[in-house]
């Protein structure tokens, strides 16, 4: 009889589990393709063969040209860890049941990076200023709207904060991942665009002679560094594996390989991180969308007054938030 009833207990206890808290035997690992896909599995391929060796579980890279891709792909659970920056995880976690547990650590040590405005070495654009002047003239490559460095940043520092709408000021602007941005710049194919510090040294390893082509104009505040994101669905037990793995990585007896392997992510290792250092790039997406918000002149007043007060409310609560953790 006790057997009986034990036997139906567990078979209870699975019949409740929910589907995602079961112990998966592959995880997709999603990758923004900011670069080829070709290149990123060869940059790639190592670390996560390690992590599979690691953790038991058969680890498969899923690459995406586009950060939305990853962020759906993880709402319907066919990608349950992914490395996105900062603006495509808030939305993995506001929509896709994701959760961050991890940061890149720079190959230098740091822990955060920056934005960018580059263009050709021998472009008459050497300021802010100058693109705000001429902008008229300007053929702009700007990154994804998923973007943090390419679009979020700074559509807030550079375009929100000098009166730039980048869809109507510059003469052309044209939507790019981060490799083909730099690639345009570096043939004068576009006039300025959009880059970041870290796809910026990936480039001083891989490709030396096109980085002396490129002059930058500008360089943001420092930025969260890039997040490792899971579905919060995923066990315990699971959870606990990759990111075990993930912070010793490059720390332990074989710290100088591992870091080789990752050197062209580019990653110097890994840092527990969790989901507040989201709260800045929400502070900017809604400092984005109230000036925006701001500047329109078509909607009626009484509506407008709602959706301001609707951001600040949400701002202060943000701003206390911060302050809580400090």
């Amino acid at each position: 009889m006790k057997k009986i009833l034990f036997g139906l207990i567990a078979s209870l206890a699975l019949s409740v589990m929910p589907a995602g808290a079961e112990e998966l035997k592959e995880i997709s690992f999603g990758i923004i393709a900011t670069d080829s896909s070709s290149s990123l599995k060869k940059n790639w391929e190592a670390f996560l063969g390690d992590m599979e060796k690691s953790v038991g579980v058969k680890i498969k890279p899923f690459f995406s040209t586009d950060y939305a891709g990853v962020i759906e792909a993880m709402r319907f659970n066919k990608v349950q860890v992914a490395y996105y920056g900062n603006k495509s995880a808030m939305e993995a976690v506001d929509r896709s049941e994701g959760e961050i547990f991890a940061k890149v650590i720079g190959v230098d040590g740091s822990e955060g990076y920056n934005s960018l405005l580059i263009t050709h070495k021998d472009s008459a654009y050497k300021t802010v200023d100058d693109l705000v002047k001429h902008s008229k003239e300007i053929n702009f490559g700007i990154g994804d709207p998923n973007s943090t460095s390419g679009f979020l940043v700074p559509g807030y520092y550079v375009f929100a904060k000098n009166n730039i709408n980048p869809k109507t000021d510059f003469k052309s602007i044209r939507g790019a991942s981060h490799g083909a941005n730099f690639m345009a710049a570096a043939n004068k194919q576009v006039d300025v665009a959009t880059f970041n510090t870290a796809d910026y040294e990936k480039m001083e390893q891989t490709q030396p002679a096109l980085v002396k082509e490129i002059r930058i104009i500008w360089k943001s505040p420092l930025i969260a560094a890039d997040p490792f994101v899971w579905r919060k669905d995923l066990s315990a037990g699971l959870k606990a594996k990759i990111k075990g793995f993930m912070i010793g990585y490059g720390k332990g007896a074989n710290a100088a390989e591992e870091k080789e392997k990752i050197r062209l992510l580019p990653a110097g290792g890994f840092a527990a991180a969790n989901d507040n250092q989201l709260i800045p790039i929400r502070q900017l997406a809604l400092f984005s969308a109230r000036i925006k918000l701001e500047s329109d002149e078509h909607m009626d007043a009484a509506e407008k007054k709602t959706k301001l007060a609707d951001i600040d409310h949400k701002l202060d609560a943000l701003n206390q938030k911060l302050a809580q953790l400090k």
